[in-house]
């Protein structure tokens, strides 16, 4: 199949483009770099620049294309309060303009489009795990852009225009080919930069006890290929996405135990927010035999190290 990759030079792009490649699938990237400037090794046939919301990128980006890995969007919570906008206008207007031109450039065929999501948009329920049943409610403007976006596709599958899936991500890490998360505002990156000497410690709100989901980005990239492979009569379909739950105090003792460093901690007040935060992911083991095999909080440490380690030598 010939699938278009949009965002696919990023931290996620980068370990589903291989994995698509790796099951007998031709890779078109879509990237926002400008001409001109640089682009990391990656099995692609073709590279289209542009934004996402660029419709004439878009049109040359679709030709042929039978299926999207739509990956294209603006991801930190913490800066979505400052451009709730922008966020909007990215995530949700650009999944619009995508299915948009997916329209325009195939009429005649039902593609189909896997939507990297999040957990963003359930908010903090207090039933955990959390289920794909779950109500959203989400209390940032990146979960509002992207629940936006989730229906933006719901919306186009039941119309008939295509086939989707939307992946609701926990949280992600570890590292593919050498490329990890550079997002150095979520835990584990900036605690193996303080294992690297980048920072001299690590901010945590009160003890460390509060508990989130993590998946590795090639367990998360199998779990594209799966969701595009996946025969089904359904139009739209939602997984959760997760594997391993861990507390901010185990990830720092991982950090320190994997790379033979010191973490510092410097310990804030505590913060209003949810102690527990772990994914259901029953629905995507059943449904598409998804299992998580490198998200283990050692993996996803040491390869996110590997990563780093790496980039400084």
């Amino acid at each position: 199949m010939r699938v278009l990759v949009t965002g696919a030079y990023g931290f996620v792009g980068n370990a589903v483009v291989r994995r698509l490649v790796e099951a007998g699938h031709d890779v078109v990237a879509l990237t926002h770099r400008p001409a001109g400037a640089p682009l990391p090794e990656l099995p692609v046939s073709q590279v289209a620049r542009g934004d996402i919301r660029d419709k004439k990128a878009l049109a040359a980006a679709l030709d042929g294309v039978e299926g999207v890995c739509h990956l294209a969007a603006l991801t930190r919570v913490r800066e979505s309060f400052d451009r709730p906008e922008e966020y909007q206008d990215v995530n949700a207007g650009g999944t619009v303009a995508l299915l948009d031109a997916l329209a325009a450039a195939s009429p005649n065929l039902t593609p189909r489009v896997i939507l990297g999501s999040t957990a963003a948009v359930y908010g903090a329920p207090e039933r955990q795990p959390i289920s794909e049943d779950t109500a959203p409610a989400p209390s940032n403007p990146y979960g509002v852009s992207k629940l936006a976006a989730d229906d933006a596709l719901r919306v186009r599958a039941e119309a008939g225009e295509i086939e989707a899936v939307s992946l609701r991500c926990f949280n992600i890490s570890g590292a593919v080919s050498g490329v990890g998360d550079a997002d150095e505002s979520r835990i584990i990156p900036k605690a193996v930069a303080v294992a690297a000497g980048r920072y001299p410690h690590l901010e945590m709100n009160g003890d460390g006890d509060a508990v989130r989901d993590f998946v590795h980005v090639d367990d998360l990239a199998r779990a594209y290929v799966l969701a595009l492979e996946a025969s089904t009569s359904a139009p739209y379909r939602l997984y959760n996405v997760g594997a391993t739950a861990a507390s901010m105090r185990e990830i720092v003792a991982t950090v320190e135990q994997v790379t033979g460093k010191p973490v510092p901690v410097v310990h804030r007040p505590p913060q209003p927010e949810p102690p527990r935060l772990v994914a259901d992911i029953s629905r995507i083991t059943t449904d598409l035999g998804w299992k998580p095999e490198r998200s283990s909080l050692e993996a996803l440490v040491a390869d996110a190290w590997s990563a780093v380690s790496g980039s400084a030598r």
